[in-house]
């Protein structure tokens, strides 16, 4: 919109000022004006006075006051996006919401030419149907006594109405609009390309220059017979709107009847031929303005609907006989064309019903959902079931629909509308997996061409599906014999009692074992996801299981099954000597991810009735070799067992899930297209919602905080401790940042991602200590923040008579640590990744027995598989920038067996980055459930200034 006048508007200046519009002749000329009522000066830059109507007690007198004027086009836009309250409106919101009232009616097509009294051309905004007149007399009961004051000439004192005033404006923006985007004007402007055969309406002329575009007036009094005046009724009016009613007709045609309809009485429709056959009855009715009316409204719709035109042509317009391409015209935006231009199309009271589908899913022969050769990898049998309203459709019907060339369909003594899309996909029939349509059971739907088509599982799938959905919803789980699986006691050989999650995680591992399915146990650290599976095992006893797990767990496995099932066989398949020699059917072997790598053929030798993988997530990348080597052996079902289902992304939780129950998440491409990205990047409710409908049966997550396990553990309490940094430590940061800027700034794409983390390195170990940091031997005491209050926080700990863990993601501190504690006559023990596996026990059992009360421990060493509850503090000396595997490390001490609160403290310097980015570790904690990405990969794709914000040196 091209704006004029001065740049300020009533729209910025005071709110007590009003807003009045000002018609004149030529309506695209009209002005704004405003005034201040309650007070003798006007608003700034008055340039011009009106006279307005002015309440004085009990009153109204006339007053002529100051006023500021502008054109209507430079208002146009500020009113058009002018902020909206609830009532009462003031002047300003009045006149825009009149605006985009006005913008609204044009951009559907109610627009059309017409002349002033002076037969000069302008544009007007009609015709209006019923619901538009609501519409504007709602507005007009709305307008506020200062919009509307303007006072007309003459005695006695008389104002504009709202009514009145409103029609105007609505004229005026469209006759100002529409000539500043001309390319609206031409085709509306052009008279009709046939003619009426009513003598009156012959010899028009065919255009008249630039009328209708110009901005400057043209005198149109030759056009005066053909334009159309305004044919919307006035309020309390009585003119005609046109409405065409569609019925069946002989050799199942559909015949277009024209009918007028009265825009007051909705209720009042009179076919065309009456008119013909009863002109005064029907003028009485509707009035005498009815026939033009209705040739006027023909002579629009035919612009948008040819066929129509044919009615020019007849002397007695009533109906005309549509081929299918012409109704299937009608069935789509065609339609709504029509009613932009207050043609009502009506159909049969019977055609309205469109078919449904709903996909029938079941195996392709009568299988038995248990023992009975189900697999998720056996194909499906799929079939359409179609509905139109109350009615399924047979077979035979569902072959004819599906051959149907046209939109319109006769069943059973009716007219069905079918959609070309769904003609399409009836006539094809999907190939589909079980492990997919149990996929698509679960979620209560298969999406076909980005449509969602409801899906109803049959036969042994259909089983599956409700036993799976009773899993879901806590209903009581049946075993073959009837009984409720929740109650399965302990089983025999098992020397111990289970908690009540412990026993439920039980059942839910026993069910979904019976129906031959795989499972993620991801209960938390610490919750016993041990002692579930030796129960699994001897509750079924069908045969050996392989648990491979880190080489660092197999001392910690074997322990606990000779703790929990002294009676149970179980070897070590690791080291030198190792052998599968006369594994037993009630036997566990255990083994390690790197012996899987090097024997799978050896391990795949055997059937196990169970494969169990331990810390999972070591296999999550499903193009390594481990995993790989994973899916090679042959099994009855497959658990994975892991504390962290998603480190870093969703795609995580897939290759999981993938493993235990292949297929039913689909290929990873489609997952990440599909699920992971609407969730991760979109935040899209719907798609988190679906998947864990989807997951849900398959997927066993308690935490130590949930209502029926917090009780077995003590009170944990995290605390983040600040640390200065010093003057030392300080001028390095500063030098640090400022010199590795300077080189990400000239740098792109992956040697940029290079620089970033080598700096969020630098300044990691900056903040830990300045030895860490310059690699160079020296004194350790006095030279770190962080290392004295390490030593003000293991006073305060070693005095009470505690133990404390103190965890660090680098073994080079760990080592500065354990020589600063041994100079102060601290007794500590260290563990690191290269000690081996019987070596790393004794150190357990060493703290455990209380030789040293500090165990220093590096995060990916000592962050799973311990027992470590001997501790009741843990210190994180440095954050790792993932919040799951923080809380891992932290539940080595805070675990089912710890009887004492437990305190976790972690060290952040002050203004640096570790201050900067505690925040966004509590958000990423907070929100884990939402599967946001963690780790340190976001930071790379931080702009060079948010980089900075993030890495300087400066308050908290």
């Amino acid at each position: 919109m091209e704006r004029q006048g001065p740049s300020a508007t009533p729209l910025q200046g005071d709110l007590g000022e009003a807003l009045l519009f000002a018609p004149v002749e030529v309506p695209r000329a009209g002005q704004f004006l405003w005034w201040t009522p309650g007070r003798s000066e006007g608003p700034h830059q008055a340039d011009t006075s009106v006279e307005v109507a002015v309440p004085t007690g009990t009153r109204v007198v006339r007053r002529t006051v100051a006023a500021r004027r502008a054109p209507l086009a430079s208002l146009l836009d500020d009113l058009a996006t002018h902020p909206l309250r609830e009532a009462p409106p003031s002047s300003v919101e009045f006149w825009a919401a009149a605006t985009r009232t006005a913008l609204a009616l044009i951009a559907r097509g109610r627009l059309q030419p017409g002349c002033t009294e002076a037969g000069l051309d302008c544009w007007r905004v009609g015709p209006f149907d019923r619901v538009d007149l609501e519409h504007l007399a709602g507005l007009a009961a709305a307008c506020p006594p200062a919009a509307h004051a303007l006072v007309l000439p003459g005695r006695p004192l008389r104002v504009w109405t709202p009514e009145g005033l409103l029609r105007a404006y609505l004229d005026a923006v469209a006759d100002c609009f529409v000539r500043t985007a001309s390319a609206a004007a031409p085709p509306a402007a052009a008279p009709p390309a046939r003619a009426s055969a009513r003598p009156a309406r012959q010899g028009t002329p065919t255009s008249l220059g630039s009328a209708y575009r110009s901005r400057e007036p043209i005198n149109v009094a030759t056009l005066v017979p053909w334009l159309t005046q305004d044919v919307s009724p006035p309020p309390g009016g009585a003119r005609c709107g046109l409405r065409i009613t569609l019925s069946d007709g002989p050799d199942a045609a559909f015949i277009a009847v024209v009918q007028l309809s009265s825009m007051t009485d909705p209720s009042l429709v009179i076919d065309s031929a009456e008119l013909w056959d009863a002109p005064s009855v029907v003028l009485a009715r509707l009035g005498r303005d009815a026939e033009s009316d209705l040739l006027v409204s023909l002579r629009r719709a035919s612009r948008i609907w040819p066929a129509l035109g044919e009615l020019l042509e007849q002397a007695r317009p009533e109906q005309i006989v549509l081929s299918d391409e012409q109704a299937e015209d009608l069935l789509g935006e065609l339609a709504l064309e029509l009613g932009n231009a207050g043609i009502e199309v009506l159909w049969p009271a019977d055609l309205g019903d469109t078919p449904t589908l709903r996909a029938q899913l079941s195996t392709a022969k009568p299988d038995t959902l248990v023992g009975g050769g189900f697999s998720l990898e056996s194909l499906l049998e799929f079939r359409w079931q179609v509905t139109v309203g109350d009615m399924i459709l047979d077979p035979e019907e569902i072959a004819q629909l599906a051959e149907a060339k046209r939109p319109l369909v006769r069943l059973r003594g009716r007219w069905v509308v079918v959609d070309p899309e769904l003609l399409a996909r009836l006539r094809r029939s999907p190939k589909m997996t079980a492990a997919a349509g149990l996929a698509a059971g679960l979620i209560g739907f298969i999406t076909i061409d980005g449509q969602d088509i409801p899906v109803e599982a049959e036969g042994a799938l259909g089983e599956l599906v409700d036993r799976l959905r009773a899993i879901m919803s806590n209903d009581p789980m049946s075993n073959a014999d009837g009984a409720d699986a929740r109650d399965l006691p302990e089983p025999d050989g098992l020397a111990a009692t289970l908690r009540p999650y412990q026993r439920r995680g039980l059942a839910w591992l026993a069910e979904l074992h019976q129906l031959g399915l795989g499972s993620c146990l991801a209960d938390d650290m610490g919750l016993g996801k041990t002692i579930q599976i030796i129960a699994l095992h001897l509750h079924a006893a069908d045969g050996p299981t392989l648990v491979i797990c880190p080489t660092t767990l197999l001392a910690n496995w074997e322990r606990e099954i000779h703790r929990f099932a002294p009676e149970l066989p179980v070897r070590r398949y690791h080291g030198v000597g190792r052998s599968l020699d006369g594994v037993a059917a009630k036997e566990i072997v255990l083994s390690s991810y790197g012996v899987l790598r090097r024997d799978s053929r050896q391990l795949g030798a055997l059937r196990w009735a169970r494969v169990v993988a331990d810390e999972a997530q070591h296999a999550k990348n499903p193009l390594s070799r481990t995993a790989r080597a994973l899916r090679t052996i042959p099994h009855g079902t497959r658990v994975a067992l892991t504390g962290t289902p998603v480190e870093n992304q969703l795609s995580d939780l897939w290759s999981l899930l993938d493993w235990s129950i292949p297929g039913l998440l689909g290929p990873l491409e489609v997952f990440q297209r599909k699920v992971a990205i609407p969730i991760e990047r979109d935040a899209d409710a719907d798609s988190a919602e679906r998947f864990t409908r989807l997951v849900a049966p398959f997927m066993l997550r308690r935490r130590k905080t949930d209502p029926d396990i917090a009780p077995d553990l003590p009170p944990k309490t995290e605390t983040n401790r600040i640390a200065p940094l010093t003057a030392e430590q300080a001028t390095l940061y500063e030098a640090t940042v400022r010199e590795a800027l300077d080189q990400i700034a000239q740098a792109t794409g992956i040697a940029r991602h290079g620089l970033v983390f080598k700096l969020l390195t630098a300044l990691k170990q900056l903040c830990n200590h300045p030895a860490q940091f310059l690699h160079r031997p020296g004194p350790i005491a006095g030279r770190s923040g962080k290392l004295a209050l390490l030593d003000e926080l293991l006073d305060a700990i070693l005095a009470g008579g505690d133990s404390v863990l103190v965890f660090s993601q680098y073994t080079e501190m760990c080592r500065l640590i354990e020589a600063h504690l041994h100079q102060r006559g601290i007794a500590t023990l260290y563990l690191h990744g290269k000690v081996p596996p019987r070596r790393r026990q004794e150190l357990v059992d060493r703290f455990q027995a209380g030789e040293a009360p500090v165990f220093l421990l590096s995060l990916k060493a000592g962050g799973t598989g311990l027992n470590l509850t001997r501790a009741t503090h843990v210190i994180h000396y440095d954050r790792w920038w993932n919040p799951a595997v923080e809380d891992q490390a932290s539940d080595r001490a805070w675990r089912i067996g710890q009887h004492r609160p437990v305190q976790v403290h972690r060290l952040i310097t002050e203004g640096t980055l570790e201050d900067r980015i505690a925040q966004v570790i509590e958000r990423k904690r907070a929100l884990a459930e939402r599967v946001v990405g963690t780790g340190e990969s976001w930071i790379a794709e931080l702009s060079d200034t948010e980089l900075a914000e993030l890495v300087e040196l400066g308050t908290s």
